[in-house]
């Protein structure tokens, strides 16, 4: 298989090496976050969000909607409830919100696909890498859209959602539960695809190799100085690098 990168990020990825102590990098996985990396659906998220949270008594900027992009939804209500209101709320309470800020996002039409997203699975999927998309969502029906759209590329089994962890991003228990659904991979065998600095965070902490493909409001240095290995002003820009040698 010829190197997933072009020459120019091996800087990159000897830094990484040394950094986490690994001997090799040799991906075997990628695994995708969801919104605002294989769907351009965060101008939805970030009008739901506001829109629900408001009805129940909290203020929720856009910039505060993609600063806590990546966070379990229920997690990110509990944190804004204690911040705004001055108490802690359970899961359930939090659950309740969170379904009116699902509903809302059911109403609007589906986002669509981020362009270079399916080339790049295309590539991925005929050099033998596996695709996993691990997500903090817990809208059911978005994973049963996943399913339908990337059929060629994604199993059920291949996914990781809010409802498998405990702890959300920026923890990195999602990407350590990608490896396990993965099959028992080394961070050394897995690069992460994330867009957020909640996520990018997360990834790091995993220890896996994380690029971040910036798609929202934020300047490319956030998500750098949150510790991506590389950053791409677009997906398209990422899908052409992956595999350059071939082309």
């Amino acid at each position: 298989m010829p190197p997933l990168f072009p020459p120019y990020a091996e800087k990159a990825i000897q830094t990484y090496l040394h950094h986490e102590g690994f001997d090799a990098f040799c991906p075997r996985a990628v695994l995708f976050d969801m919104d605002g990396v294989i769907y351009h659906s965060m101008p939805h998220h970030a009008r739901c969000w506001q829109e629900a949270m408001a009805t129940f008594g909290l203020k929720m900027t856009e910039a505060d909607v993609y600063a806590t992009e990546g966070m379990r939804g229920v997690e990110t209500i509990r944190l804004m409830v204690r911040e705004q209101q001055g108490r802690d709320i359970t899961e359930a309470e939090a659950q309740a919100m969170y379904d009116e800020k699902a509903r809302l996002f059911a109403l609007l039409p589906p986002a669509p696909i981020m362009e270079g997203v399916l080339e790049l699975m295309e590539k991925l999927k005929a050099a033998g890498l596996q695709i996993l998309v691990v997500t903090g969502s817990g809208q059911r029906p978005l994973f049963r859209r996943l399913l339908d759209d990337f059929h060629n590329f994604l199993t059920e089994d291949k996914i990781v959602t809010a409802y498998d962890v405990a702890r959300g991003k920026p923890a990195p228990d999602p990407y350590l539960v990608g490896l396990q659904k993965a099959g028992g991979l080394q961070p050394w065998q897995a690069v992460v695809v994330e867009n957020a600095p909640m996520g990018v965070r997360a990834g790091v902490a995993a220890r896996i190799f994380t690029v971040a493909v910036n798609s929202g409001p934020l300047p490319n240095s956030a998500l750098a100085a949150e510790g991506a290995h590389l950053v791409y002003s677009r997906m398209t820009q990422l899908c052409d690098d992956v595999f350059q040698s071939t082309n």
